[in-house]
């Protein structure tokens, strides 16, 4: 079921409300940058995402195919979301950090189904080989 959420950066300049269901899926990418930050993300449809404060505060890194804007407050470096225009997903969807949802339940994380993704190998419909460490 559809809840909204708050959530942000670690310092507060960046702020958000997203409505998402936890219970329909979270994901974990092996890429290198989702590696290196520990992203754990939800995506969700521009209508159902709302960027309260913060516009001016965010930093938009791309890579490779430059289709993703990994977006981190300037001030404390959190990447709380991104965004991308996906045509498999119907276009722009936002890659909001379920660790940056500030009024989200441990036992709703933990219960958050986990897909692994592989990105590292642009191979996002099978799973890589390991994951113990996403």
């Amino acid at each position: 079921m559809k809840r909204t959420y708050a959530g942000g950066c670690h310092c507060g300049a960046v702020r958000y409300e997203a409505e998402i269901d936890l219970n329909a899926g979270t994901f974990k990418c092996n890429c290198s940058i989702c590696t290196k930050v520990r992203n754990w993300l939800t995506m969700v449809k521009p209508d159902a995402f709302r960027l309260l404060a913060g516009e001016t505060d965010l930093a938009d890194y791309q890579f490779g195919a430059r289709n993703i804007h990994h977006l981190f407050c300037r001030h404390c470096g959190v990447h709380s979301f991104g965004w991308g225009i996906l045509q498999d997903m119907g276009g722009k969807v936002y890659a909001v950090n379920v660790n940056c949802l500030d009024d989200v339940d441990i036992a709703e994380l933990v219960n958050a189904p986990v897909t692994c993704v592989d990105g590292r190998n642009d191979n996002w419909q099978v799973p890589p080989t390991e994951t113990r460490h996403l």
